[in-house]
């Protein structure tokens, strides 16, 4: 059985609560139970990558059921970390449960009245987000690692996806939207050129996973021991083809900060600079192979294109980075003047809310995370959630950066992409969601070496 004691030096306080109240001796011989829950993590990781292409191409007919088909997977993880007494109990846990279960009740008595738009609202509460902390507890370090390995396999053949994808007809199978919707499912971008979903329902996921990859590639970069290097080459050559051909800027911020973050931890522990010069040339020599096909040169036309226009229309790169990240929070607290003090209900900013309310898709309440927070939840429970959001990132960046100095780089890498999602990714949009859960949960577990005692969240 794991066993959990107090900190020996009785830091208490709420706002330490989080990284320091507990320690975790991990057990090297797992129970049954533990194989289960590990195995039901793996299932929900493998679902968020194929989801979209179930709905798409195997099971058109059930697309919108199995819109939420990791929810049973998320509800039994969560109900059997619970009865095990696994969760610790502070606000960063604590305070969005019970905002869920209260918002349930508000949005059907005071808001829009729907009891299955509520719960599926508060689901996103309920048992996503408690998830985070269950993986946190049941996985280790070398689980990480093995997710970070699965991926880059997986980064190969997507790229080869997404590039037929890119230049086929949306008419085409490999086109399908979800339903196996004929009219295809690209998304707009440049030149006569869509931006392709590869395996997942809508683009984002796509983003997201290339994004999610970027963090672990870089990391296998510092660690070249710990994977095998064709592997490593592939995937590197994957990730930058996966730029110009998914006609992203998302993508194209998100390695950036992965590359920020990893020139601070070569800054922080100059052991790290060889490595990190080899895998420059590397990515270099990649680039340059890549530049020479056809392929490559004509995706990277409709990259620049839709970059340049897009970022025009955007008032300039600072605009950009500015209005997508900052400026979310300053646009969530503007215009609430008639907003009632529980908001409208929880649910109703979802595309699946909207459907059940109005009968099609639209931004009921708003299109950016916070505002449909706030809009949903009202001022005051909305920005609780928002500042609990950014306060679970906060204590794992300083956690992370404490693992840096030590010589531990893993946990650094998963916050260059966590501390994008987490804090205000897009959670009514299921990729969104999932990829939110999981970076969360391996972000806690990356914390903890198998086999030794160390501080969890």
């Amino acid at each position: 059985m794991r066993a959990y004691t107090r900190n020996p030096q009785g830091i208490l306080d709420t706002q330490a609560a989080t990284l320091e109240n507990f320690r975790y001796r991990a057990n090297p011989s797992l129970s049954e139970s533990d194989q289960l829950l590990k195995k039901a993590i793996w299932l929900y990781f493998i679902l968020l990558i194929f989801e979209g292409a179930i709905r798409k191409w195997v099971f058109p007919g059930l697309a919108t059921p199995l819109l939420i088909v990791r929810d049973p997977i998320a509800l039994w993880i969560v109900a059997k970390t619970l009865h095990r007494g696994l969760f610790p109990s502070h606000p960063y846990l604590l305070g969005p449960v019970l905002i869920g279960i209260v918002s349930i009740f508000t949005a059907t008595l005071l808001g829009h009245g729907n009891i299955m738009v509520a719960l599926y609202g508060a689901r996103i509460l309920l048992l996503h987000f408690p998830m985070m902390f269950a993986i946190g507890r049941l996985f280790n370090q070398d689980d990480v690692i093995r997710i970070g390995k699965v991926t880059l396999w997986m980064a190969i053949p997507m790229a080869v996806l997404i590039a037929f994808q890119f230049y086929s007809p949306q008419t085409a199978w490999v086109n399908r939207g979800v339903g196996g919707d004929v009219a295809g499912a690209g998304f707009s971008g440049a030149l006569g050129y869509l931006r392709p979903p590869g395996t997942f329902s809508f683009t984002n996921g796509l983003t997201l996973f290339y994004g999610f990859a970027a963090s672990f590639i870089i990391y296998f970069w510092f660690n070249t021991e710990k994977i095998s290097k064709p592997i490593l080459i592939g995937a590197t050559s994957a990730l930058i083809a996966a730029i110009p051909l998914s006609i992203s800027r998302g993508l194209f911020f998100q390695i950036g900060v992965s590359l920020i973050f990893a020139v601070i931890a070569v800054s922080r522990k100059p052991k790290y600079a060889g490595k990190f010069i080899l895998a420059g040339i590397g990515m270099a020599v990649t680039l340059l192979l890549l530049s020479q096909a056809s392929f490559f040169g004509t995706a990277m036309e409709a990259f620049t294109t839709r970059f340049e226009l897009a970022t025009t229309n955007e008032n300039g790169l600072e605009g950009v980075l500015l209005d997508r990240y900052l400026g979310g929070l300053i646009g969530s607290l503007q215009g609430n003047e008639g907003l009632p003090f529980f908001g409208y209900g929880i649910g109703m900013g979802t595309n699946v809310g909207s459907m059940l309310l109005s009968g099609g898709k639209a931004f009921l309440i708003s299109e950016g995370e916070w505002g449909r927070l706030i809009g949903e939840l009202g001022l005051f429970l909305g920005l609780a959630i928002i500042l609990i959001r950014l306060g679970f990132c906060l204590k794992i960046s300083v956690a992370a950066y404490k693992k840096l100095v030590t010589g531990d780089l893993l946990p650094w890498m998963l916050l260059s992409f966590g501390l994008l999602i987490v804090p205000q990714g897009q959670w009514a949009q299921p990729s969104a969601l999932g990829f939110s859960t999981l970076i969360g949960g391996l972000m806690i577990a990356s914390l903890r070496p198998s086999k030794s005692q160390t501080l969890l969240p």
